[in-house]
């Protein structure tokens, strides 16, 4: 499944299920898709979201690489660097923010 998070301050972005979902608990919502967080409690999730990746005042640390042939291993925190991205920017132009999957 795919998850794809939406608002009119941001391009889409579309994540895997797993991803999206443990994303959407650490900013403090259930992890039930379809949602939406109404602008008003955006900044709060995204302080949220921040606190528990650790990133406030950190960019993620680049993938590693375990051995030769095996794929890189990418942190959550990585990973959920386009949502905050649109996060911020909902919380910059008032916007709420939705959320659907795609399958």
């Amino acid at each position: 499944m795919l998850v794809i998070f939406s608002c009119p301050a941001y391009a889409n972005i579309t994540m895997f299920g797993d991803v999206a979902e443990k994303l959407l608990k650490l900013m403090g919502h259930s992890g039930k898709i379809p949602g939406a967080i109404l602008a008003d409690d955006v900044p709060a999730a995204l302080v949220s979201l921040q606190s528990a990746l650790g990133t406030e005042n950190q960019s993620p640390k680049d993938h590693v690489v375990q051995e030769e042939n095996t794929e890189p291993v990418i942190s959550l925190a990585h990973r959920a660097l386009p949502l905050i991205d649109l996060l911020n920017a909902a919380a910059s132009e008032k916007c709420n923010v939705m959320w659907d999957s795609v399958n």
